[in-house]
C-alpha cells in the first residue's frame, strides 16, 4: 500500500492544486463549472462564492444551466445565501446569451470573480457538448484570457463513470482541474489517481459536506492517507489528516 501512496506522489511531482486568477487590474476571474447532473456542481459554486465574498472578493454568478428544472432558482438560492448578484434567463433560454450578459455586467461593473454555471453534460449529448464549447468561445470573445480555470466536479462515489466523464468534459473543455465532492459519503474518491494520473489534471478543491464552509483545498498528502487510512502507517504529525477529512472517513 505505501507503494500506491509513492506512486500517486510521483505521479504528482510539480502538480500545482491552487486555483488560479486573473492579473490584478486586468479584468475579472472566470471559473467555469462543469460535470454531470447530480455530481454537486451548483452547491460547490454556492460554497465557492461564499469562500471568496467572505474574503472581500466582489463575486457574481451566471446561471448557464438553463436546462434542468429548477437549476436557475437553485442558483439564485445560494446567492441569496451569500449575498452575491446572480445574472439569469428563462428557463430553456440560450446558456451563451446568459453567459455573455454576465460577462458584460463583470467587466462593466468590475466585479473580481465570475462563477459560471453549466448544464449536466452528459458525455453521449453531444448537442450538449457542443453549446459547452460554445459559451466558453463567448467568454473568451470578451476576456481572452478567460476562463481562468475550467472545473470538472466529480462525485467520488460514481467510480469508473468518474473517468469516463472526465475524458469526455476534457476534450471539449480543456479542463484545468477537477472538483471531488461527497467525500461525506460512501466512496474514498480513489478514482481521483485515475483520472489525475491518465490526464494529468490536478485535483483543486474538495467536498466534504453540504455546510456553506464545507469546501476545502486539495492537499495530496492528506488526501492519500485518508484514502489509505488504516492500511498503512499515519503520515509524520505535521501532516495528520485534517478533522474532517477525519470524520468523513469515520463515517464511511
Amino acid at each position: 500500500m505505501q507503494k500506491l501512496v509513492d506512486l500517486y506522489d510521483e505521479a504528482g511531482v510539480d502538480e500545482d492544486n491552487s486555483l488560479h486568477f486573473a492579473p490584478e487590474g486586468s479584468g475579472p476571474t472566470v471559473f467555469l463549472f462543469v460535470g454531470v447532473n447530480g455530481a454537486g456542481k451548483t452547491t460547490t459554486i454556492g460554497k465557492l462564492a461564499n469562500r471568496l465574498h467572505q474574503q472581500g472578493k466582489s463575486v457574481l454568478l451566471a446561471a448557464g444551466d438553463t436546462f434542468r428544472a429548477g437549476a436557475i432558482e437553485q442558483l439564485q438560492v445560494w446567492g441569496e445565501r451569500d449575498d452575491v448578484p446572480v445574472v439569469a434567463g428563462p428557463a430553456g433560454g440560450d446558456p451563451s446569451a446568459v453567459v455573455y450578459d454576465a460577462v458584460r455586467k463583470a467587466k462593466d461593473e468590475n466585479f473580481d470573480v465570475l462563477i459560471v454555471d453549466t448544464a449536466g453534460r452528459l458525455q453521449n449529448k453531444v448537442n450538449l457538448m457542443t453549446e459547452l464549447a460554445k459559451m466558453k468561445r463567448v467568454i473568451q470573445r470578451e476576456l481572452p484570457d478567460a476562463p481562468q480555470e475550467v472545473l470538472l466536479v466529480v462525485d467520488a462515489t460514481t467510480g469508473q463513470n468518474a473517468l469516463s466523464q472526465a475524458k469526455e468534459f476534457n476534450k471539449t473543455t480543456d479542463m484545468t482541474g477537477i472538483v471531488l465532492t461527497k467525500l461525506d459519503g460512501s466512496g474514498k474518491g480513489g478514482i481521483v489517481l485515475a483520472v489525475r494520473n491518465e490526464l494529468h489534471v490536478p485535483v483543486k478543491l474538495v467536498g466534504l459536506g453540504e455546510g456553506m464552509d464545507d469546501l476545502s483545498d486539495f492537499d495530496p498528502t492528506k488526501f492519500v492517507y485518508g484514502l489509505f487510512k488504516g492500511l498503512i502507517d499515519a503520515p509524520p504529525a505535521d501532516e495528520t489528516v485534517d478533522d474532517n477529512q477525519e470524520d468523513a472517513d469515520e463515517n464511511k
